[in-house]
């Protein structure tokens, strides 16, 4: 998987991490750690840009919850794969992040996030300025 970081300027400013390939056991924790190197520079405000990503495996959407929780400013075990995919279902019903956004997600990674419950807790843009505004 390839990965990619650029700053936007919004009203924040925030950052992209841009994906490319599939995002598996092979690859997530190569995007944990950059979104751990981000969040310790100070940012605060992400932006994951789907548009390339041609797969998500299931430590793929653990992933995206350790950053979320990371992002909230929790501590996430990024070794505990599993565990926080099942922790992650309880927390559904929290509502939408406001720190971590998705940016267009591929017809596939779209299903996949639909299908186990993500898009009710990821606000998912398909413009890059509007989903860089959003963030307030």
């Amino acid at each position: 998987m390839e990965i990619n970081v650029s700053q936007e300027k919004g009203t924040l400013p925030v950052s992209v991490i841009q994906l490319k390939g599939d995002l598996d056991a092979s690859s997530y924790l190569a995007l944990v750690d950059t979104a751990q190197k981000l969040y310790n520079a100070g940012v605060r405000h992400l932006l994951l840009d789907l548009s390339d990503l041609d797969f998500i495996s299931s430590a793929g959407l653990a992933s995206l919850h350790i950053i979320t929780k990371m992002f909230r400013g929790e501590r996430a075990d990024p070794e505990d794969g599993w565990g926080t995919y099942r922790e992650f279902g309880r927390e559904r019903e929290s509502g939408f992040q406001k720190n971590v956004k998705l940016l267009k997600p591929s017809t596939e990674v779209d299903q996949v996030l639909e299908t186990v419950g993500f898009k009710q807790f990821f606000e998912v843009y398909k413009d890059l300025d509007e989903a860089v505004q959003s963030f307030e």
